[in-house]
């Protein structure tokens, strides 16, 4: 990149509606400028979970705000950016939509470049942003709707390693805290409740560890914790908070567990790499980045997490995933569409199968 260049970035994939600038220049580097995340916790709170319908009229009313926002906490207009890069899928058709709509629109009107990008590379390109991480690296993706190991050569070349079978661990941590009747997003609840709690008092399964490779699954742990939910209740009558801290720590350190001895077996695979990253929202969980941290300082691997602010969903990876996708000559036109699927990887085989929208995972 020989000129300074300032990107808008959009995100409206799931449950965030966000808006960011990031600036990046041959002397400086990468800077973000502003990131406005505007989440939609109290809109869900009483469903359990998101809501796909009402994230979509979310994100429509909300997103030109969060622009408007964007550029005022980074005091610039408009007419200060040189592209705008907006999250293109996976996700929640309707809220991917809603930004899309929104980036073609102010191109249009602008006259700027508009470039489309993959929410999974945004993730997966976030140590460059926030660490200037040089390819090759290996980035563990970890979040409410996508768990894969990857191989992260350039800006646009990811080969996948391993991956979840099927739910993703966020997902796991949200229905773990809706089965113990906690609050969402289950996550941070889940983290809480298990300070407290006793990881050794039940014995919970470590799925596919007895397999070998890189994949995951975390269906049957949860399985488990519904069955064990139950039989407590069957016997006592109900769940005691000690019951509940024990359970969300015991589950906890059998995700923990899986993520750290697959991304040794990770490693392994790609003995010459000497970066692992991870990224995403469960990358947020204190104890899973230690456990990962640990392993690495083992292998003697450099060790690399966001600050926690870019773990969870925002636009400012965005604008630089943008950036780097503009920098190899991507650029997209009014055409672009909207992408409830869409793999990094486009070689390997879906793990979750495909349908008429393409390859799940």
């Amino acid at each position: 990149m020989i000129k300074t260049l300032t990107f808008l970035g959009i995100e409206s994939s799931c449950d965030d509606t966000a808006a960011a600038i990031v600036r990046n220049s041959s002397s400086q580097g990468p800077e973000i400028l502003s990131s406005v995340v505007d989440g939609q916790t109290a809109i869900h709170a009483a469903f359990g979970g998101v809501v796909p319908e009402l994230a979509a009229r979310a994100h429509a009313e909300r997103i030109d705000h969060c622009i408007e926002k964007a550029l005022s906490k980074a005091h610039l207009s408009f007419a200060d950016l040189d592209a705008i890069a907006v999250t293109a899928g996976p996700g929640l058709i309707g809220g991917v939509l809603s930004g899309v709509m929104c980036a073609k629109g102010l191109s249009a009107a602008l006259g700027l470049p508009l470039i489309g990008v993959n929410h999974l590379a945004g993730h997966a390109l976030t140590p460059r942003l926030t660490d200037g991480l040089a390819f090759p690296y290996i980035m563990l993706l970890v979040s409410g709707g996508h768990c894969q190991f990857l191989y992260v050569e350039q800006a646009d070349l990811f080969t996948r390693l391993g991956a979840s079978i099927d739910d993703a661990p966020g997902e796991a941590f949200d229905k773990i805290a809706k089965i113990l009747g906690l609050a969402q997003p289950g996550g941070p609840e889940v983290e809480r409740v298990a300070q407290s709690g006793d990881p050794k008092r039940f014995a919970l399964p470590r799925p596919l560890l007895d397999r070998a490779g890189c994949d995951m699954s975390f269906s049957g742990l949860k399985t488990a914790v519904l069955r064990l939910r139950n039989s407590l209740v069957t016997t006592q009558g109900g769940l005691t908070l000690q019951d509940r801290a024990d359970i969300c720590a015991g589950f906890q350190a059998a995700v923990t567990d899986v993520l750290a001895e697959k991304s040794r077996r990770a490693l392994a695979l790609l003995p010459n790499v000497t970066n692992f990253a991870v990224a995403g929202g469960v990358a947020a969980n204190g104890p899973i980045r230690a456990a990962l941290k640990e392993l690495c300082d083992r292998k003697t691997v450099g060790f690399l997490a966001p600050p926690l602010a870019l773990c969870t969903d925002n636009a400012a990876m965005i604008a630089w995933a943008g950036l780097e996708r503009y920098a190899l000559g991507y650029r997209d036109d009014l055409t672009l569409s909207a992408r409830p699927r869409w793999p990094l990887d486009v070689t390997s085989p879906a793990l979750l199968g495909s349908g008429k929208k393409g390859a799940k995972a």
